[in-house]
């Protein structure tokens, strides 16, 4: 009982904000969501990462090839490997400093673990072009600047199919701040970063913001309890 308790618990946060006009995500996203095979830690931050909308924003649908860059414990990569479903691919870019932790066994590890992903240990840009339909970069741009992110995002759009998308998720900052030192970022230098890449944003959504971030704080104050304020912006290669 108390075990599905917990699983329509889950549900209900999976679903908050649902959109009837969703995605064709694989048939059983929710189920492999909230399958016990899934790290209790991944699930635990569903609440406020909102993995349904997300991928319903992004526009991902069973069978695609999709790419989670700088993928780090794989909180995305799992959830984009349920989103596209076993006839779907997902690559999880980990970058080649990885592989010095143990020749990265544990993001092979990962994904085998999933049965439709691979670890890419190579930047976005040796990975081949016009090759990915969907991708996301979550929480890794907020210690880049103007000279870092225009190579990032310029390699980000070429690995992209034309009509290809990315979102793009990070922690927001404020001026004045010291936004890097807290994990943070204006969300207008994204912005910009996007645009100089020839990328044309076609969403910024407000799912993944709230009013219990003061901006004051690092995002690893126990005070926010992971309900951290963050920009979400969806952003395509023109055809």
């Amino acid at each position: 009982m108390k075990q599905l308790i917990r699983k329509t618990g889950l549900a209900a946060c999976l679903l908050l904000g649902f959109n009837t006009a969703s995605a064709d995500m694989a048939p059983d996203f929710m189920d492999r969501m909230m399958s016990d095979a899934r790290p209790e830690a991944d699930r635990a931050r569903d609440g406020s990462r909102r993995p349904y909308q997300v991928m319903n924003t992004l526009g991902v649908d069973a069978g695609m090839t999709v790419m989670d860059i700088g993928s780090g414990g794989g909180w995305y990569a799992w959830v984009m490997s349920a989103a596209v479903g076993p006839e779907g691919h997902v690559v999880a870019q980990f970058g080649p400093r990885a592989l010095q932790r143990n020749n990265g066994q544990a993001q092979r590890d990962l994904a085998d673990s999933l049965g439709n992903a691979e670890a890419f240990f190579g930047e976005v840009g040796e990975y081949p072009a016009n090759s990915i339909d969907r991708a996301i970069t979550a929480l890794n741009i907020h210690h880049y600047n103007a000279e870092r992110a225009a190579p990032y995002f310029r390699d980000i759009a070429n690995v992209l199919k034309p009509g290809g998308m990315v979102a793009v998720i990070d922690h927001i900052g404020m001026e004045g701040m010291e936004n890097g030192m807290m994990h943070r970022m204006l969300k207008s230098d994204a912005v910009a970063w996007i645009r100089d890449a020839g990328l044309e944003i076609v969403t910024d959504s407000e799912l993944l913001r709230t009013n219990a971030d003061d901006h004051q704080r690092s995002i690893s104050d126990p005070i926010y309890g992971r309900d951290v304020d963050r920009f979400f912006i969806v952003a395509r290669k023109p055809n």
